[in-house]
C-alpha cells in the first residue's frame, strides 16, 4: 500500500506542476469557461492576476513539498490536505461557472491522488 501512496503522491505533483509550468498559455480543453489560458480561466472565476499568482505559489509550492516528502515523510499528508483543499476549490470554480463535469475531470483526479497520498503517508 505504500508504493500506492508514494505513486499518487507524485502523481499529483507532476500534473501540478505540468499544469503550472508547461500548460499555463494552453488551451487544455479543461479551461473554466471560454477560457484559453490560466490568466483568461481565473478571469472567468472573478480572481485577479495577484491571486492567480498566489494559488498558483501555493500549489507549485504543495506539490514540491509532496516531491521533497519522498525524502521527509511527515511533510507529505499536510501537503496533500493542502492540496486537496485546492482541488475541493478548483472544483468549486467549475461548478460556479457552470462547466460540463469533463472540465473538472483533472481537479476531480488530483483530489482523488492527494487524498490516497494524504491517507497512506508514511510518517516515519
Amino acid at each position: 500500500m505504500k508504493y500506492l501512496g508514494r505513486i499518487a503522491q507524485v502523481g499529483a505533483a507532476c500534473w501540478i506542476l505540468n499544469v503550472w509550468f508547461n500548460r499555463f498559455d494552453r488551451d487544455t480543453g479543461y479551461r473554466g469557461g471560454d477560457a484559453k489560458n490560466m490568466k483568461e480561466e481565473f478571469a472567468v472565476y472573478g480572481f485577479s492576476e495577484k491571486q492567480m499568482y498566489a494559488v498558483g505559489a501555493t500549489k507549485v509550492g504543495l506539490a514540491l513539498a509532496l516531491l521533497i516528502g519522498l525524502f521527509v515523510p511527515k511533510i507529505v499528508r499536510p501537503a496533500a490536505i493542502g492540496l486537496a483543499a485546492f482541488m475541493v476549490g478548483a472544483i468549486g470554480m467549475h461548478v460556479k461557472v457552470g462547466d460540463p463535469l469533463k472540465r473538472a475531470a483533472p481537479a476531480i483526479t488530483v483530489l482523488g491522488m492527494s487524498s490516497v497520498a494524504a491517507f497512506l503517508a508514511d510518517e516515519r
